[in-house]
């Protein structure tokens, strides 16, 4: 059995999920990695992981069907027990996402479920059904978005389902103290990547008047969060819970 800590990326084969596997790993964990269809992409995540020097798996998961999450936790603990000898992880970083700017009076109801079932209804019930898996005194990171708090024209309904998932972080945060496993949230600003189909990497014009609105006077990069994740998945962290945590480089102050 190994004494690793191991961690669990959803959405880890690129963008932001692959930075905070990277980083993980850098901080001494062992990373299981999901993906939706990128299966190339995951596995070359798992090899930079492995030449870290630590244990890497990848699994498919696809957080638009809300049934998901049950086959996954069964492949979850088929994976724990051949590669690790365990049935147990210690942090579960619920990362996957998907975007689209999708204007309010445009929103169809087609469009509310798909983010219902990305965004909150199969992370709820994926933590849920994770819940037995993880170990005592770990963690759980839900990944919001500075939308939240700041509106962003084109993402209500994003930000709506994201806002769920920051109360539902204070609740998982009460409920589950008990066990020691602390829960937090971290929410990045403006961020360029292939999000929202690199909706601030493909113009120019939108990522300068983002950057003018941050403090630091540039948007962020996928390495700018990967960092944190792993920080609120390390015993210094260990007093940090309930909280949520936005990564923006000071965004709209």
């Amino acid at each position: 059995m190994s004494d690793n800590k191991i961690a669990l990326v959803t959405g880890g084969s690129r963008g932001l999920g692959r930075d905070m596997a990277i980083r993980l790993a850098e901080k001494g964990n062992d990373v299981i990695i999901t993906y939706q269809s990128q299966k190339e992409a995951a596995l070359s995540v798992a090899g930079t992981i492995e030449a870290i020097g630590r244990k890497a798996a990848i699994l498919p998961l696809d957080m638009t069907d809300t049934a998901s999450p049950d086959t996954f936790v069964k492949n979850l603990s088929a994976t724990l027990q051949e590669k690790w000898g365990t049935d147990r992880f210690d942090h579960l970083i619920n990362n996957a996402g998907m975007g689209s700017t999708i204007f309010f009076p445009d929103v169809t109801e087609s469009d509310f479920d798909r983010f219902l079932n990305v965004h909150f209804k199969s992370v709820f019930f994926l933590t849920q059904k994770c819940l037995p898996l993880l170990n005592d005194g770990g963690h759980i990171i839900n990944i919001s978005s500075g939308s939240t708090q700041h509106s962003v024209p084109g993402y209500s309904v994003y930000a709506s389902m994201k806002g769920a998932i920051e109360t539902l972080t204070v609740y998982l945060a009460k409920e589950l103290g008990q066990r020691g496993i602390t829960v937090n949230v971290v929410a990045p600003g403006p961020i360029e990547t292939n999000f929202n189909n690199a909706a601030i990497r493909s113009n120019p014009e939108r990522k300068k008047a983002l950057a003018s609105t941050i403090a630091l006077g540039r948007v962020g990069k996928a390495e700018d969060i990967g960092g944190v994740v792993a920080f609120l998945c390390s015993d210094d962290a260990g007093w940090i819970n309930g909280q949520r945590i936005e990564v923006a480089g000071g965004l709209m102050l």
